[in-house]
């Protein structure tokens, strides 16, 4: 039903982009802001039809898609309330001093939308980091038209959405090729999107390969683009010792939950946990296991990812110096995977490579250290995370300086006492980090400074305000926070 979109396809999409984009960017930011809230409104119209579709194609339960597509909508209106407010613009102004020497001339610099932007769904988010999430959102918010590609995994769900789509680009009379949609179940549809010079940007949610083959053939054009890719992170935590020994139980209890969430399918579930040899150690691995046997394995999104945690968690379990320390018993469910524990020491973790893999599914590996040197040995050779978790007392804290150092240098986002999985949306997250768990560490895929992936910086110099665009005249009509010769202000210019 679904056939991959053949490149004569592809080709007509883009050139209706390309023409989209130059009404697009002129639209106001009031414009925009109402076509986002127009797709968040169509999206609740879709009703209980998109919430069984999506259940049928991806094996979540109703609730959790309830809660899904709320953050969805949520997501659609707050982007589109942060367009209005304009801080994203990073307008700024230094006015003239025509007596100095040389002369300083005015300067006015604002962020402008790059063009259209070609959007990867992803598979364990059949909404919020799809068709109409958080990368369509912000492209949107940019001023860029946006093509998505659906994710194969669910096609009906990413119609139904697309639907919505259209039908708000109608209502708020936007102009044709705004939006456009997809298919593609192999890599060619997606190269081809890569390579295409109509294309100015891509963002991306999924695998580390799928990610950086986006990123590479970006990077291999006559014009590079910007290839915004979140992919692989295995989102270590430490066990810091005092904690454990004081508050072991609800350390694990935390943990238990924070692994098995929704099969382990979220992008910041906690693969990776290293602590220190100790009897504390023991009481929360003991706890860990004990929790962990209430707790039912079901079905994974579907087959494929199930296919790959299975064969993933067989190469991980056959590693040197890697033992079993819980697995579910039983028979699993067709489409399933055990919940399992492994362990290893520091020095085994540090020479195998295979180790610091990411395992999709509700899989963790337990480090044992023999001290607080192998502690940071540990957290130094870890690569880029999108997350990293401290479990530590103010008095740990105060003992492990160098540890929490080095441990923020690989991470976007550094939890204290709280599990990784959850990701608020608002404009503090930053949901990003170093290679390779994004490809590029200083933007977030969460939250309204996302919008900035999808525009770059323009300076107006000397410019007469009447030709200025609306951002940066005088009179600011938009009523929008601006620095003016090093002062923030929403104030005119006198």
């Amino acid at each position: 039903m679904y056939k991959d979109s053949s490149n004569i396809e592809i080709d007509k999409v883009l050139e209706k982009a390309e023409k989209a984009f130059h009404v697009y960017k002129t639209c106001s930011l009031k414009q925009r802001a109402n076509f986002m809230r127009a797709i968040a409104f169509a999206i609740t119209a879709l009703g209980k039809e998109l919430l069984k579709t999506a259940a049928q194609e991806t094996n979540l339960p109703i609730a959790r898609l309830e809660t899904e597509r709320a953050r969805t909508i949520f997501q659609l209106n707050s982007y589109a309330d942060a367009v209005e407010r304009g801080h994203w613009l990073e307008a700024r102004i230094d006015t003239a001093i025509a007596d100095k020497t040389p002369p300083k001339p005015d300067l006015r610099k604002m962020l402008v939308p790059l063009g259209p932007v070609v959007v990867f769904g992803a598979s364990n988010f059949p909404f919020a980091y799809s068709t109409a999430g958080g990368d369509t959102a912000c492209a949107f918010a940019a001023g860029c038209p946006v093509i998505v590609k659906a994710h194969p995994a669910h096609p009906k769900t990413s119609t139904l959405v697309a639907k919505a789509i259209w039908d708000a680009a109608s209502e708020c009379k936007m102009p044709d090729g705004i939006f456009a949609h997809l298919y593609g179940a192999g890599v060619e549809v997606g190269e081809y999107l890569a390579k295409h010079p109509f294309v100015k940007a891509i963002g991306f949610t999924g695998s580390y390969s799928g990610g950086k083959a986006l990123f590479d053939w970006a990077n291999q054009r006559k014009i590079p683009i910007p290839v915004f890719a979140e992919m692989g992170s295995i989102n270590p935590v430490f066990l810091l010792p005092r904690k454990l020994e004081t508050d072991y139980l609800h350390t694990a209890q935390l943990l238990a939950a924070s692994i098995t969430q929704s099969m382990g399918q979220f992008c910041t579930n906690p693969g990776l946990v290293i602590a220190r040899q100790s009897e504390a150690l023991d009481l929360y691995v003991a706890e860990l296991i004990n929790q962990l046997k209430e707790i039912q394995p079901a079905k994974m999104l579907h087959e494929g990812i199930a296919r790959n945690f299975n064969e993933n968690l067989k190469k991980a379990k056959a590693q040197k110096g890697v033992k079993l320390l819980y697995e579910t018993k039983g028979e699993i469910t067709v489409g399933g995977g055990p919940i399992t524990i492994t362990q290893t020491n520091a020095q085994t973790f540090l020479s195998n490579q295979k180790l610091h893999e990411e395992i999709f599914g509700p899989y963790s590996l337990l480090v044992i250290c023999q001290n607080e040197d192998e502690m940071l040995k540990v957290a130094r050779c870890l690569e880029g995370q999108l997350t990293a978790t401290l479990m530590a007392s103010s008095e740990d804290l105060k003992n492990h300086g160098k540890l929490m150092h080095a441990i923020q240098e690989v991470c976007g986002r550094f939890i204290l006492n709280q599990v990784p999985t959850g990701v608020e949306v608002c404009l503090s997250m930053q949901h990003g980090g170093p290679f390779p768990s994004c490809t590029d560490s200083r933007f977030t895929a969460v939250g309204a400074d996302g919008i900035k992936r999808f525009a770059r910086p323009v300076a107006f110099q000397n410019w007469d305000n009447v030709f200025l665009p609306d951002e940066l005249k005088d009179e600011n009509p938009l009523n929008i926070w601006r620095t003016v010769n090093d002062e923030l202000t929403r104030g005119a210019m006198m």
